[in-house]
């Protein structure tokens, strides 16, 4: 038999999908009013009449990103960063979860503490830069001068994702290490043929939100690499372009070696005309920069939710 909808239960259910599709509008109209202003005239762009709708449509932008060489360096660094970045980070943080969830381990609690104090307190943003160039030291001096090894190896510690696959390596019952060690499996064997695999989804959570830093990292990296604009990843890039030739920063030229140039006359000295703006080529950019997450997260999603709670909650 159909229960029959109480009043106030459907008048919650309509403040929250009104609530829940307002919410969802103010996540995704970023994205698409990116799109639609690099896909907008210049004048549109600049005196900001875009709003849902391309005005004056033209592909200028994304013409301009394809053909920029400098641009797709950078975007290679990127996934240099991100897949190999992740890589490491993932395993280090499984190697290091997994000892920390063993009961046997001596000192666990401390090395616990320790992890979770790191949560709290940090040493400050001046510490951190000293310590990174220190590494770059030691890289140089070891004949490493490419400086997207420090922002690869030294940046790759994160305690809250330790802590989650901890959490669901604690999770996995001791019965079945019990009978992979009867069955004489190694340390390494329970760990990659047991834990692993029964902590996929928490893992593969904790993938994506590596992915997602090392893809979306901006600041070390510019700080860092400062100097080495062919190892920038396209974050920094980017930021480089904003600052050097939109308005979006107060200034609107650039200082190359040979005096400063306007937007205009740069794209005149490129192209012969300057049809579409410099704020529609950075919003070009974003929509190139997020595609391949785009197309991950679907992928990983289905793990997401019970990826945290498997590993957010001990039982």
């Amino acid at each position: 038999m159909k229960r029959k909808t109480e009043i106030s239960e459907l008048v919650f259910k309509i403040i929250a999908y009104f609530f829940l599709i307002v919410f969802a509008i103010m996540c995704i109209y970023p994205l698409i009013y990116a799109l639609i202003s690099s896909l907008s005239g210049s004048t549109a762009v600049d005196e900001g009449s875009v709003v849902i709708w391309p005005i004056d449509f033209q592909i200028n932008a994304f013409r301009y990103v394809i053909v920029d060489a400098t641009f797709w360096i950078n975007y290679s660094n990127t996934l240099f960063l991100t897949s190999l970045g992740t890589i490491w980070a993932l395993g280090y943080s499984i190697l290091g979860a997994y000892a920390l969830s063993k009961k046997r381990l001596l000192g666990r609690h401390g090395w616990n503490f320790f992890l979770v104090f790191t949560m709290w307190f940090s040493a400050g943003i001046v510490p951190m830069y000293l310590n990174y160039m220190q590494t770059a030291n030691v890289f140089g001096a070891l004949g490493i001068t490419d400086l997207k090894w420090v922002v690869l190896i030294a940046m790759g510690m994160n305690a809250t994702n330790i802590i989650l696959l901890r959490n669901s390596f604690e999770g996995v019952p001791s019965e079945i290490e019990e009978a992979a060690r009867i069955d004489g499996a190694t340390e390494m064997q329970v760990l990659t043929k047991v834990y692993i695999p029964m902590s996929k989804a928490t893992i593969a959570t904790v993938a994506l939100f590596f992915g997602i830093s090392r893809w979306n990292g901006y600041f070390w990296a510019q700080k860092v690499m400062e100097d080495q604009q062919y190892s920038w990843p396209i974050q920094v890039y980017i930021r480089d372009f904003i600052d050097s030739w939109t308005a979006l920063t107060g200034t609107t030229s650039y200082d190359p070696s040979e005096g400063a140039v306007s937007w205009e006359g740069y794209q005149e000295e490129l192209y012969g005309d300057a049809t579409f703006s410099a704020v529609s080529v950075v919003y070009a950019m974003v929509v190139c920069a997020i595609l391949p997450i785009l197309v991950i997260y679907p992928f990983i999603q289905k793990y997401f939710a019970k990826g945290v709670n498997m590993g957010g909650v001990k039982e």
